[in-house]
């Protein structure tokens, strides 16, 4: 039987406050994050908000949870549009060479795909009526140049922010835009501009705006009071305010709980493209074991910022070596990327429950950690002292509680090509017959070929070896 404690608590950026996640339907979540713009490669900011979230996924259908997860593919945008004109191409494909680069990316990265990926350009019907319902209650107007959101109309504007209308408007960067009633307010609409794709609507031609497209796709697929919603936190404020004010200023029940994840960070400094100071994450996955960065981001609190260098890299690849090294000693059967449901596996009760608590508790996964790598120790310990049922029990659960993360440890057999091998069994029968400088020649070879070498209970035992180091 599964340990529960309760639920899931999260931080909730709109209450500003740890609570439980409530469920608008028993034994189900619904969740929606905002996906990417396919302009470019995606960073490895991007790489570590999708990994948080696929593991608040997976840590809720370990529970038994029936879980819908939506997240978008924003098609058509600004960005977009400038790429296709700098290299001559049609939006269309621009958007859809980086859509296909961002789910390569997302599969190295062992991240579930979503249950639905809406297109902003689907959903287009929906996005022009419900801004012709807004403008008929007065919550929109219309400009020369689209259709804006009057912010003064959202009674709560602010709320994801924290700050409320008046100090946001004080800060406000001053526009040059005669027919904006303030600052704040935010298109709706573009109107067509020659050579840019438009779509036909009652109040002029043109395309939508970026804060839009979710409120509609997010609604039409989940419903009204879908239970999360979440992102990264540079959407926290104005997207996802923005997304929230339609729906509030549509009457609509939206999102009933927030969440955000930190950034990645360079030398203190936030991760991103208009920085320049981004690493590609499809580079960065050439380069390291995909598990090693989803580690690294979950040894860090995910409202955290967590930094990215080689040397944290390596890092985690020195841990996940670790834990790949238990499998290897306990001979454990590799546990796939999919998803794992914990009722299913005997897992030891008191590594379970304190594991669990961790999780629930605003997903501390640096404890999590913690509780799992005392439990490697254990079970090394124990096998150590001859009991190796004991051991093996302990290793295995160890094993099941990190798939549920979606981290697989590896045998490291299936890794380690013909000649290794047979290096390791010569290196063997010299220690045997305590030749020991070709014991270590051979140990040299096996460094050279990019192992990593131990000795355990008199064999060579073989790992690869990222290109971080050890």
């Amino acid at each position: 039987m599964v340990y529960r404690s309760g639920m899931l608590r999260l931080h909730d950026t709109m209450t500003n406050t740890v609570r439980p996640l409530g469920l608008r339907d028993a034994g189900k979540v619904s969740i929606y994050a905002c996906g990417p713009t396919v302009y470019d490669l995606p960073h490895i900011g991007h790489g570590r908000y999708v990994l948080v979230w696929d593991v608040v996924r997976r840590f809720l259908i370990s529970q038994g949870l029936e879980v819908t997860f939506v997240s978008n593919i924003t098609d058509i945008d600004d960005h977009i549009i400038e790429r296709a004109a700098e290299h001559g191409r049609t939006e269309q494909d621009v958007a859809q060479e980086f859509e296909a680069a961002w789910f390569s990316a997302m599969d190295l990265l062992s991240v579930l795909r979503p249950d639905a990926t809406p297109h902003a350009t689907a959903f287009i019907p929906g996005m022009v009526a419900l801004l012709e319902r807004l403008l008929a209650t007065g919550v929109a107007y219309q400009t020369s140049d689209g259709v804006y959101l009057d912010v003064a109309m959202i009674a709560d504007y602010g709320v994801l922010a924290g700050q409320p209308l008046d100090q946001l408007r004080a800060g406000a960067r001053i526009e040059a835009h005669p027919e904006k009633r303030s600052p704040l307010d935010f298109a709706l609409w573009k109107a067509a501009k020659p050579g840019e794709p438009t779509w036909e609507a009652p109040f002029g031609a043109g395309r939508p705006g970026w804060h839009t497209e979710c409120v509609v796709m997010s609604l039409d697929l989940l419903g009204e009071g879908f239970d999360l919603h979440v992102g990264g936190q540079d959407l926290k404020f104005p997207h996802h305010e923005n997304e929230r004010a339609q729906a509030v200023g549509d009457g609509k029940v939206f999102a009933t709980h927030w969440a955000h994840s930190g950034w990645v960070v360079v030398d203190g400094e936030k991760m991103s493209k208009s920085l320049k100071n981004f690493t590609s994450l499809t580079d960065l996955l050439v380069r390291c074991d995909a598990r090693a960065y989803r580690l690294l981001c979950l040894q860090s609190h995910y409202r955290a910022p967590v930094e990215v260098t080689p040397e944290t890299i390596a890092q985690a690849e020195a841990a996940l070596q670790r834990l790949d090294n238990l499998a290897r000693r306990f001979r454990l059967t590799p546990l796939g990327p999919e998803p794992v449901v914990l009722a299913d596996f005997a897992v030891d009760p008191e590594l379970l429950q304190t594991f669990v608590e961790a999780m629930e508790n605003d997903l501390d996964t640096p404890r999590a950690f913690a509780s799992l790598a005392l439990a490697v120790s254990a079970a090394n310990a124990s096998a150590d002292a001859g009991d190796e049922a004991a051991g093996t029990a302990l290793a295995q659960s160890v094993a099941v509680l990190l798939a549920s993360l979606g981290i697989s440890l590896r045998s490291g057999l299936g890794d380690i090509d013909d000649n290794a091998q047979s290096l390791a069994r010569s290196r063997d029968e010299a220690r045997a017959a305590k030749d020991w400088a070709a014991a270590d020649r051979m140990r040299a070879e096996l460094e050279a070929l990019g192992y990593t070498v131990e000795d355990r209970n008199g064999e060579t035992s073989l790992s690869r070896r990222g290109p971080f180091g050890d």
